[in-house]
């Protein structure tokens, strides 16, 4: 379990259905991106980084975006 309850079989779906909203191609040692998804009723965001050469996933952090901090549809930084 990560960050208030979230499973990893949620992090996964929210890896493959989610929706990216920000990529980082400059991030090293792989590029990552944001993937916006829910956890039931709250947002999710999940930074991942992707090894195009392993095909392997690493998932770097899990939260939920403070809406302070985010436009209200969670896709934007305020």
């Amino acid at each position: 379990m990560f960050e208030r309850g979230i499973e990893v079989s949620e992090i996964l779906e929210i890896l493959e259905t989610g929706e990216t909203i920000a990529r980082y191609d400059r991030d090293r040692p792989y590029p990552s991106r944001l993937v916006l998804g829910w956890s039931g009723d709250r947002p999710v965001h999940v930074v991942a980084a992707d090894d195009p050469e392993s095909d392997i996933t690493i998932v770097i952090t899990v939260y939920h975006p403070d809406s302070d901090m985010w436009t209200r549809d969670f896709r934007r930084r305020r």
